[in-house]
């Protein structure tokens, strides 16, 4: 039997420090953060910063209780009421308004790449846009409110839903719709009866995550005037009035936390396939 000359054995591989592309990589990140600290402007820190500091945290730590509901008022709990409102009503449009785009972009279901890749093209530009971007626009067409943020949150989620939804079509099994149009089925019955029933789980799996997500943009756009908890937080800190922002602070953290769990809890049944 021939055996292989030692010096025939493959080198082992070099270790990712030994590697000369590896520290020119390293060499052009350390020249561009250099070069992007370069142009901060280190003016120092003011004198009255750590009594500003103080009153912040003395704040946070000592939220206004009182603030958590008015009988006169906009408090905390209408605030928090108004941010979810915003949160599920914009979650619904985007849901509703994302189911064309996933099926034209889903290239297993359309045969025609023009349109497919229209559809694709059109989720990418919208998610090019950013919340607050998208917040002042609205505000500028309909006016500050309320509804204003509704129109953001649902718009700014089609791109999002479209693309997660158009992947999970993609990756179907498609033998039930096969095994219907062999039968005579029409298209309309073969995603009525063979896509749908598959796509349903992933479809509401990603509604619920992206509520999650909304419920987070809700509470910040109210800084431009788009409704929600952040119109009095940001009023708040103008006034330099810490322990409101602490308990609004508080209960965003506790509605967010709150969303998660429950929404986490109905998308592991989703999956998972349980009732």
């Amino acid at each position: 039997m021939n055996y292989p000359h030692p010096s025939a054995a493959p080198k082992p591989p070099k270790p990712f420090y030994a590697r000369p592309r590896t520290w020119l990589w390293l060499a052009i990140a350390a020249a561009v953060y250099g070069w992007a600290f370069s142009g901060i402007p280190f003016s120092g820190i003011k004198e009255t910063a750590w009594q500003i500091t103080k009153a912040v945290v003395s704040g946070l730590f000592h939220p206004d209780w009182n603030y958590v509901y008015l009988a006169e008022g906009e408090d905390l709990l209408r605030g928090l009421g108004e941010t979810l409102a915003i949160a599920v009503l914009g979650t619904a449009i985007s849901v509703v308004l994302t189911i064309p785009f996933a099926l034209w972009a889903a290239r297993n279901l359309v045969k025609l790449r023009l349109l497919s890749g229209a559809s694709a093209f059109t989720l990418s530009l919208i998610r090019t846009f950013p919340d607050i971007i998208m917040a002042i626009i609205f505000i500028k067409a309909v006016g500050p409110g309320a509804f204003a943020g509704v129109l953001t949150v649902g718009l700014n989620s089609i791109g999002m839903l479209g693309k997660l939804n158009a992947e999970a079509l993609e990756e179907l099994d498609m033998g039930p719709s096969e095994a219907l149009k062999a039968c005579g089925a029409t298209r309309l019955q073969t995603i009525w009866h063979a896509i749908v029933p598959q796509a349903i789980p992933f479809y509401l799996s990603f509604a619920l995550f992206r509520l999650e997500i909304n419920v987070r943009s809700a509470a910040i756009l109210g800084a431009v005037g788009a409704g929600g908890i952040g119109t009095p937080l940001i009023f708040a800190l103008e006034g330099r009035s810490w322990s409101r922002v602490g308990i609004i602070l508080l209960g965003i953290i506790v509605l967010v936390t709150a969303i998660d769990w429950i929404s986490g809890k109905l998308r592991k049944r989703l999956v998972e396939g349980k009732s």
